[in-house]
């Protein structure tokens, strides 16, 4: 399945115009195999000094497991309003699976495979936290406290950080076992 997909991701890019997703990279693997999954993509796009988000939905069935490929650069205020629209139409869906997940692809670079991490339980919440949160930005990621403190705290991300090390952070969280992680994340 993995070298499907990384077929996947060659022919995409190999027709047409040429674009690209550089993916985050991790040296774990989460989930390794999702079957039966629709791509979609957040490419990186700039006009001019601003930085842009361009969504390629097209073949997004909401029956199907959704496997996002987002560029690393992109910074959370650009991707998360656009994944809360995707999730708000797949829920919306008549033809949506109960069973059906979300997942963030990345790149393992030491199995050397693509990899997944779900999210599809998660909320994503926009704005000033109206209850305690632990806030993440670039210069303030430490896993010690945060084994400590995610027990009885909803994480806030900053919404400058790179989707790339916003999912570095998540493959981190995810790999300390915890069952209390809020199924909330503020972006602020």
């Amino acid at each position: 399945m993995k070298y499907t997909s990384l077929i996947l991701l060659f022919v995409l890019f190999s027709c047409g115009e040429k674009e690209t997703i550089l993916l985050p990279k991790s040296d774990s693997t989460v989930v390794k195999e999702v079957r039966d999954y629709s791509p979609i993509y957040l490419f990186f796009k700039t006009k001019g000094k601003d930085t842009l988000v361009e969504v390629n939905r097209k073949n997004a069935i909401s029956s199907t497991n959704w496997i996002f490929h987002i560029d690393k650069r992109l910074p959370l205020r650009l991707v998360v309003p656009e994944i809360i629209k995707l999730q708000a139409k797949k829920e919306g869906s008549a033809h949506k699976s109960e069973t059906s997940e979300n997942y963030f692809s990345y790149s393992d670079s030491l199995h050397k495979n693509l990899a997944f991490i779900p999210f599809a339980k998660l909320k994503f919440l926009q704005g000033k936290p109206h209850k305690e949160v632990m806030l993440i930005s670039k210069n303030d990621f430490q896993l010690t406290r945060l084994k400590k403190d995610l027990a009885t705290t909803t994480i806030g991300f900053d919404q400058n950080l790179s989707f790339g090390t916003y999912l570095q952070y998540k493959i981190a969280i995810h790999n300390l076992h915890l069952s209390t992680i809020s199924k909330e994340e503020f972006i602020y």
